[in-house]
């Protein structure tokens, strides 16, 4: 090989970090939409480009919700349903004498209304058409010699009958509503998905379960977290949802209910929102919804030691979230919070609503309250076993081995370290316990403590006079 000028290039010296999943999440829900491989999600999307890629789904929706309160990316599982959607009584109002049925499966929880602006019969009335009860409607379109009417991407089709006298069928200002039920998910359908993140190759930090989901999921997805941390040494944890209160149900009786269901769960990385609100979309439409999709955004734009309760930096407009629901809730959210489920309050005198606190449905005396011990946790066990997963069949120098085993354990250090230079701890160290065998075990053991971040949740001021002279 002739000789010559030869440039080598080092990578690495800016010490920028590798990508570390922080903020990002898995959502799983339901979509018509059929894919074999996640699909991406990211914080430049507007809703319109959200929907195109999820439908017009439960999953698109919470999407929506998450990045338009933070998330950068989300990887979305679709999933095809088990529990078919619903499709309510139609109410017409109007003088038209025409009849209508509505048919099909919705993919989605929807307020249809179909409004003539035209009369006449089929192929001469004109109508358009809403899915969001009412706050946007499509362009016009002539009722079709069948009479059907197709909604783009909702599953359902109007289907219009005529009366004997065709003029009379159909009048200006004439009005179809009918409301569906969204689809669900069973137990099995989100444990099915769950399982295809065993071997992901994509760096996430939590998965948000969308839709209402009771005790008996909760429990399964605990055992699941369980299993992903001992076994494919994988830290995450889960957000869930709540049930809505139903129409039957009183406030005290809904109370009741939550807190029978929360007995028996303890694991620190679940979390259940029950908090719910009447909710301004970033597509503009307002709908009672269950608050997760926001919280999944607030983590994140926050720092994993960050409380998303922090009530200078995570304020949720009052022309978005426009009030808490159901109404009369204000009064149980101190119950809620003491049986560790996430909700959402206001503070008198201050405009906006705020996460009380961001519970998790740890055991009584765990130190893993709250979600943002639980991230900082999180993080420490996935960077710490990065470093040392770099130390596995290193030497060990016999004639010194305390101080061979100690210069391994300053590696795997280097992660906790530069946390605490971050100020995601205060501060932490390793300890390697003296008398190792390591001829005979060939196992390093070591022993990190940390100091976590303080968080201010209460505050007293002691408000006196006081004279000058005196």
């Amino acid at each position: 090989m002739l000789r010559d000028v030869n440039t080598i290039i080092t990578d690495g010296g800016l010490g920028v970090d590798t990508t570390k999943g922080v903020g990002i999440h898995f959502k799983i829900g339901v979509s018509p939409i059929v894919s074999s491989v996640p699909l991406i999600i990211t914080g430049t999307m507007n809703a319109k480009k959200i929907k195109e890629k999820l439908g017009l789904s439960p999953l698109a929706d919470a999407c929506m919700d998450s990045v338009e309160n933070g998330s950068n990316m989300i990887y979305c599982l679709p999933v095809n349903a088990s529990v078919a959607g619903t499709i309510g009584d139609v109410e017409k109002v109007g003088t038209g004498l025409g009849l209508c049925t509505v048919t099909g499966t919705p993919n989605n929880a929807y307020e249809m209304i179909a409004k003539f602006t035209g009369a006449g019969g089929f192929n001469q009335a004109v109508l358009r058409y809403s899915v969001d009860g009412g706050y946007s409607f499509s362009d016009e379109v002539t009722l079709a010699v069948n009479g059907e009417v197709s909604i783009p991407s909702t599953g359902v089709t109007f289907e219009f009958t005529e009366n004997v006298v065709q003029a009379d069928s159909f009048k200006i200002g004439d009005t179809y509503t009918v409301k569906t039920e969204a689809p669900q998910m069973t137990n099995q359908d989100v444990l099915t998905e769950i399982d295809k993140l065993r071997n992901t190759a994509y760096s996430f930090e939590f998965v948000h379960i969308v839709g209402e989901s009771t005790k008996a999921l909760w429990a399964a997805v605990s055992s699941e977290e369980q299993t992903f941390y001992e076994q494919y040494k994988k830290p995450l944890f889960f957000v869930l949802e709540a049930r809505n209160i139903t129409e039957e149900e009183s406030l005290d009786e809904y109370a009741q209910y939550l807190v029978d269901e929360r007995i028996g769960l303890q694991n620190y990385d679940i979390q259940i929102v029950t908090a719910r609100s009447l909710y301004t979309r970033m597509d503009g439409t307002i709908h009672d919804i269950n608050n997760a999709g926001i919280v999944c955004g607030l983590y994140s734009k926050s720092g994993v030691q960050q409380s998303i309760g922090e009530v200078k930096s995570f304020n949720i407009p009052e022309n978005k979230m426009l009030e808490l629901l159901p109404v009369g809730i204000e009064d149980y959210i101190g119950l809620f919070d003491e049986t560790k489920y996430l909700t959402f309050r206001k503070y008198e005198g201050l405009e906006g609503f705020y996460v009380t606190n961001a519970r998790m449905m740890c055991p009584d005396g765990s130190d893993y309250r709250y979600a943002e011990d639980v991230r900082v946790k999180n993080k420490i066990v996935k960077e710490t076993r990065k470093q040392a997963l770099q130390e596995l069949q290193s030497d060990v120098d016999m004639a010194d081995v305390q101080g061979s085993l100690e210069t391994i354990a300053k590696f795997i250090q280097i992660p906790v370290d530069r946390m605490a230079r971050s100020k995601e701890i205060s501060s932490g160290r390793i300890v390697v316990p003296e008398g190792q065998d390591i001829l005979v075990t060939e196992k390093l053991s070591v022993v990190i403590r940390y100091v976590p971040i303080g968080h201010v949740r209460e505050i007293e001021i002691d408000l006196g006079m006081e004279n000058p002279f005196k």
